[in-house]
């Protein structure tokens, strides 16, 4: 299995696809690790080198129980891509990954080809975007935390896989995800001053860890962002509607590829 020494600890990560094709780094959430991606990576590995990783305490990453996780994300994204030397990377990611990849934007928007925020806010912590979380009540843990009840009556097979994903993941405890979106020393406004990356959001239109008007928030202080709402989904549209999300990844990746970002990237 492929691991880094990164920051004090190993880190699992893998790549498809051919090394001198643009990069693509996928960031998961908290229910799941690298393998979440398997339906992005089939279908961008061809054109682009896909890597995907699971973060410290997620699937083969194993962390010193009690250790600090989240804290060390954007450390450890931007360590990987240093060890992987690449320079620079579109980003995409989803709920708990947004702690990463909009992290290392911010740090480094001169390596950021394009973000993709996908039912997440990233941290994003204005005021707008705190007062529309508390209006928010999501189920307990369990497959209708994350996926539309649809999508769980039709598709058993795959909801079953989604399940079983996540539990390759070993027991943590408290890791300070959930809570930490909800913090007030996240991005503000002021740090978009400038913000020139393409970025594009994207939530499931039965979200309900992050409806689409909590990320509607969001975009309003990343400047020139799109946002998508992805009908069948909920918290999940990486998985549950993989062929138009990797759609909408399709379109900005092409649109900076051809130097037409910015309109790609337009209200």
């Amino acid at each position: 299995m492929p691991k880094a020494q990164i920051n004090g600890t190993e880190l699992y990560y893998e790549s498809h696809g051919s090394d001198s094709a643009p990069a693509i780094v996928f960031a998961h959430g908290r229910g799941g690790n690298h393998m979440s991606w398997w339906q992005q990576v089939a279908a961008f590995s061809g054109e682009y080198r896909c890597i995907t990783f699971d973060h410290r305490g997620w699937g083969a990453s194993i962390a010193e129980h009690g250790s600090p996780l989240r804290e060390n994300f954007i450390g450890d994204l931007t360590a990987l891509l240093d060890h992987l030397k690449l320079e620079k990377v579109f980003l995409v990611a989803q709920s708990m990954g947004g702690f990463s990849c909009l992290g290392f934007a911010l740090a480094h928007p001169e390596r950021t080809l394009g973000l993709v925020l996908g039912d997440t806010t990233g941290g994003v912590a204005t005021e707008g975007t705190l007062a529309a979380l508390q209006n928010t009540n999501p189920p307990p843990d369990g497959p209708a935390r994350s996926l539309s009840a649809s999508f769980i009556k039709e598709n058993p097979a795959l909801t079953f896989l989604y399940q079983q994903i996540g539990g390759l993941n070993p027991a943590r405890g408290e890791d300070g995800v959930i809570s930490g979106f909800r913090l007030k020393d996240g991005p503000q406004e002021k740090d978009f001053a400038g913000w020139q990356i393409p970025t594009m959001l994207i939530v499931g239109k039965e979200d309900a860890i992050f409806p689409p008007e909590v990320i509607a928030e969001v975009q309003k202080v990343i400047p020139g962002s799109r946002m998508e709402v992805v009908p069948g989904a909920a918290h999940s549209a990486h998985f549950e509607q993989a062929s138009i999300f990797n759609g909408y990844l399709a379109e900005l990746f092409a649109a900076v590829r051809s130097g037409s970002a910015a309109g790609a990237a337009a209200d």
